[in-house]
């Protein structure tokens, strides 16, 4: 079949085959639904330009377990070297990726590097994506990408990869459309086949078309199934058995594999190749198109379904079986209800697939392992649970993992394992804290500790023990986070566990050091040495992640800049996109309390947008967002931080509920509701009390002083709010000076004499800070003072949504529908930092989409208000 009304789709892939042969890598996203042309696409693009580059292909099969990197063992098998030698030998997977961004980058030799369907790709290969697009840039590789968009739901994991490379300026995305009624005629010809009729009821999809038209006048089948079992039929029983075979096997298949699991002769293959059903691409046989194997598979009767698992089970067996056929020999094995075999091959597989980091795959050959499993005794049904759990906390199914520790724990009681409940019991705590159940958790690991110490001491109370440190710093408890820290070191050390000692490092320093205790550096620093030494990079990137943040819980603003803006870096290097998250959040409120709002904005809006995302990144996050609006007086304020509150509360820690409360307060007084603000105020200073943390109790008791209540902070509360509480205005404005805090500073001067009021002032004009400067005008004004200036401009003050002028400037350009890249080029600007300032105007405008933004612009007439204002340079 002609491949017609591709030609703009095939230059657009010149042009980004170009910009990668100059040293500008590009990534092609390549969509479509079934059927639509994305391989024949790919396939004449090759063709036409591949002889200027290196073509690598990997293909992603529909199964229910994929194998793990399956595409990268497609291409290290097409190169050898390297990559497949590491591969061979089971390399750790940032190996793995390293050498295939090695081979892109080759200045050498250009690469096209084709995946199909990455819609059925694994976690694993996901992950290599990511790593290669956020990449592609400094190397002179194309990078195409296919998949199917119509059969990704909201919560596929595929949607991280694409909003990923949504922001790169390297991205190309082409979606392809259905035929058009002058395509469809053109491909009937001269056929007697009414043009128009088989338009309508192909919808102009390509793949249909073909089936139809080569029916050679048997008329216009009902479906793809109704046309695949009129070719069945006419095929004799030998070759209907291949064409069977293969589809239970997979989407390709080499020959000499496929007479031996067949058990057919070369002429019943060659009959089923002439069915059109299958065709050659390179050394492999595969399907004509998925869809053909699924009307094939759709036709079998369970039966005989079963017993053709069970030949081809049985096949492999006597031909051998490498890594890489774990995943398929179990799904095998599922399909011929074979117990002892998916018994045999679930735990390996699902220890490969966990190996390489498709954490999915794995969790998955677990379940269908366990379903098979009633019959085994109770330590090895628990043994399976824990492994499955483990799984499920990793890719962030929480209730699975939860119910799954639950049961293994119910299991090793049964089997009279002491020991091994109590590592169950332990490993509990750990989704049930990040499930925001802390009583549970706490719970959990209180019992696991009764239990173990009860015991001999073992690596499992070590584990136990840091886990009990683990909840208690993260509740604030300096004295018990240190005395179980302490002892999970001394266990941990005595067995050479060095991942517990690394964790227990990191707990007791991070304890100390967000009690403003600075001895709990030296604990930092052996944990850091002992992750970097043994490359546990998760906790390089926690360690980064709990001291920038310690820093900031104590506004020690430009330490932890730096730690956090250094940690973000390297979250980014590897890809630990959770603890990036929460830096990034962190990293929004420093920046606020210093003054730099833009930066801040951006930093808490890319969190809140971000897909992926923790519950305690978000309400980081949305507390910064909810602070920078209430200091700028922008709209949106209850519906962040009623937000941050909800899932503050699921945590019921000090950690998350006092910001959430102190942002609240600060809220509620700015609406001139005292009683609101004294309530939000209160909520969590008792727990802020318990914990004697400094800041948080004097924010608290600053918020209730101002709404009118008589309460007097502790001797210990935090030296700035203690100053203010006293009335000494100016000591308390030189201590938020030294602290860089400009927004804390101008709020002690408005509590000064008049030249300290106007000092207060210019501050708060230079921030931003529209409702403090007005309220301070207000009073400056009933004092009778002279000469008030006058402030930002009434155009800027007066815009009814909000709207900063750079974000007039970016709806502007929505307006004259401009592109995030368009618009990042006019404004000179990246187009992350236009997609952020785009969020932030749906936010502000209530709508949901550009095109709705646009047309609230021009119908409001803000369009033409914002060519009023100069643009900021």
């Amino acid at each position: 079949m002609p491949l017609l009304e591709r030609d703009r789709d095939l230059s657009l892939l010149a042009a980004a085959l170009d910009d990668a042969m100059t040293g500008q890598g590009r990534v092609a996203l390549v969509s479509g639904e079934a059927g639509i042309g994305k391989t024949s696409l790919i396939s004449h693009f090759i063709a036409q330009s591949g002889k200027a580059a290196r073509v690598l292909t990997g293909y992603c099969d529909s199964l229910f377990t994929p194998t793990p990197l399956a595409p990268l063992h497609d291409i290290a098998h097409e190169l050898g070297g390297r990559l497949l030698a590491q591969l061979e030998r089971d390399a750790p997977r940032a190996h793995l990726f390293a050498t295939m961004l090695d081979i892109l980058r080759d200045p050498a030799q250009p690469t096209l590097l084709v995946f199909e369907d990455i819609h059925w790709a694994d976690e694993a290969t996901l992950d290599l994506l990511k790593y290669l697009g956020r990449r592609i840039a400094q190397t002179r590789s194309l990078l195409i990408l296919s998949y199917r968009p119509d059969e990704i739901g909201a919560r596929h994991p595929l949607h991280l990869l694409l909003g990923d490379l949504a922001s790169s300026r390297a991205t190309l995305r082409l979606a392809l459309r259905r035929l058009t009624l002058a395509a469809v005629r053109d491909l009937v010809g001269s056929r007697e086949v009414d043009a128009a009729l088989l338009h309508r009821q192909t919808a102009g999809n390509p793949f249909f078309l073909t089936e139809v038209l080569s029916a050679n006048g048997h008329g216009i089948p009902d479906s793809v199934n109704d046309s695949v079992q009129a070719r069945l039929a006419r095929l004799n029983p030998s070759a209907r058995h291949v064409l069977e075979t293969a589809a239970i096997y997979g989407s390709r298949m080499g020959q000499a594999r496929l007479e031996v699991i067949c058990g057919a002769a070369a002429e019943d293959i060659d009959a089923a190749m002439r069915s059109g059903l299958l065709e050659m691409a390179g050394q492999e046989i595969i399907f004509r198109h998925e869809l053909v194997r699924d009307a094939i598979l759709a036709a079998l009767a369970p039966g005989q379904l079963r017993e053709l698992c069970r030949r081809i089970l049985a096949a492999m067996r006597a031909s051998g079986i490498d890594r890489v056929d774990l995943a398929q020999m179990a799904h095998l094995a599922e399909g011929a209800q074979d117990a002892e075999a998916v018994l045999a091959y679930g735990p390996d597989a699902a220890k490969a697939a966990a190996a390489v980091g498709a954490h999915r795959a794995a969790a998955a050959q677990y379940k269908r392992t366990f379903a098979f499993a009633q019959a085994q005794p109770p330590a090895q049904r628990a043994r399976l649970l824990d492994s499955y759990a483990e799984q499920c906390a990793i890719i962030d199914n929480l209730g699975e993992a939860i119910a799954a520790r639950r049961q293994a724990i119910g299991l090793w009681r049964e089997a009279g394992d002491p020991l091994q409940e109590g590592a169950t019991l332990s490993n509990l705590a750990w989704p049930l804290v990040r499930s925001g159940q802390n009583a549970a958790a706490e719970d959990a690991s209180r019992q696991a500790i009764t239990l173990l110490e009860a015991l001999p001491p073992t690596r499992e109370l070590a584990a136990a023990c840091r886990m009990q440190a683990h909840l208690r710093m993260l509740d604030r408890d300096k004295a018990p986070a240190v005395h179980w820290g302490k002892r999970a070191i001394e266990l941990a050390t005595r067995f050479e566990d060095r991942r517990t000692l690394a964790s227990a490092e990191l707990v007791v320093g991070a304890a100390m050091l967000v009690s403003g205790d600075d001895n709990g550096l030296p604990h930092y620093n052996r944990s850091v040495a002992l992750a970097r030494a043994d490359g546990m990079d998760d906790l390089v990137g926690l360690a980064f992640l709990n001291l920038g943040s310690s820093y900031g819980e104590l506004y020690q603003f430009d330490k932890a800049e730096a730690l956090l803006r250094e940690g973000i870096a390297y979250a980014e290097d590897c890809d630990l996109d959770h603890s990036n998250n929460y830096m990034s959040a962190w990293l929004a409120l420093t920046l606020l309390y210093k003054g730099l709002w833009d930066e801040a904005g951006d930093h808490a809006t890319a969190v809140v947008n971000c897909p992926n995302f923790s519950l305690v990144s978000k309400v980081m996050a949305l507390v910064a967002l909810g602070r920078l609006r209430v200091r700028r007086g922008d709209p949106g304020i209850d519906a962040v931080l009623d937000e941050a509150l909800d899932l503050a509360r699921q945590t019921n820690t000090l950690q998350r509920l006092a910001p959430v409360h102190a942002a609240r307060a600060e809220a509620a007084w700015f609406a001139g509701d005292k009683p609101r603000a004294a309530a939000e105020a209160t909520a969590a200073y008792e727990l802020a009390m318990s914990h004697r943390h400094q800041w948080h109790v004097g924010e608290f008791t600053y918020w209730r002083r101002r709404a009118g209540e008589d309460v007097s902070p502790p001797r210990w509360c935090a030296k700035p709010f203690a100053l203010q509480i006293a009335g000494d205005w100016k000591g308390a404005a030189a201590a938020w000076r030294d602290l860089k805090c400009p927004y804390e500073e101008a709020r002690a001067l408005a509590d000064g004499d008049g030249s300290a009021q106007l000092s207060a002032l210019d501050i708060f004009d230079r921030l931003g800070a529209a409702p403090a400067a007005a309220l301070l005008r207000q009073r400056l004004r009933e004092t009778g003072t002279r000469r008030i200036p006058r402030g930002p401009r009434a155009t800027t003050l007066g815009n009814p949504h909000g709207l900063t002028s750079r974000e007039m400037g970016v709806l502007d350009c929505l307006a004259c529908g401009l592109s995030n890249g368009q618009i990042g080029i006019k404004l000179h600007i990246s187009p992350k930092t236009v997609d952020h300032h785009v969020s932030a105007i749906l936010a502000k405008l209530a709508v949901k989409t550009r095109a709705e933004a646009a047309a609230h612009a021009l119908a409001g007439g803000l369009v033409g208000q914002n060519r009023e204002v100069p643009m900021p340079k």
